[in-house]
């Protein structure tokens, strides 16, 4: 099988997570990673009820732990802002190359100018180990 053209192929929505969680902007970072306990590697931070933001698992170690930013923090001021979405009909090769470019490992998934899914680089790698390559 041709990676590059399964990749084209098969779009965003067949990939993604539709299960979000999201938070308030003053939700603390304490309570941020309570909710990451169970398994959650990104939390949508929301402004005016629409996700503006994310953080991400690896913002604990990279922007949290690193720079011994109190918990007491609120999430608001460590989330990467503003959210980098991709429309739910794009290939996930589009996907990854955002990915790629952008040096992230998550995207925000949108469909009718609403967030319904997250797409992740594990989701990709998932789908390209699961194919007989």
């Amino acid at each position: 099988m041709d990676l590059g053209k399964s990749l084209s192929e098969i779009h965003v929505k067949d990939l993604m997570t539709k299960q979000l969680i999201s938070a308030d902007p003053s939700t603390t970072l304490f309570q941020i990673s309570k909710m990451m306990e169970q398994g959650v590697g990104a939390i949508l931070v929301k402004k005016d009820s629409v996700p503006a933001g994310i953080i991400t698992d690896r913002d604990f170690a990279i922007k949290i732990a690193a720079n011994k930013v109190p918990l007491e923090t609120t999430v608001d001021k460590v989330a990467s802002y503003p959210l980098k979405t991709i429309p739910a009909d794009q290939p996930v090769l589009k996907a990854a190359e955002m990915m790629s470019s952008l040096k992230i490992r998550k995207l925000a998934v949108s469909e009718n100018e609403k967030i319904v899914g997250i797409i992740t680089s594990t989701d990709i790698v998932n789908l390209i180990s699961a194919s007989k390559i």
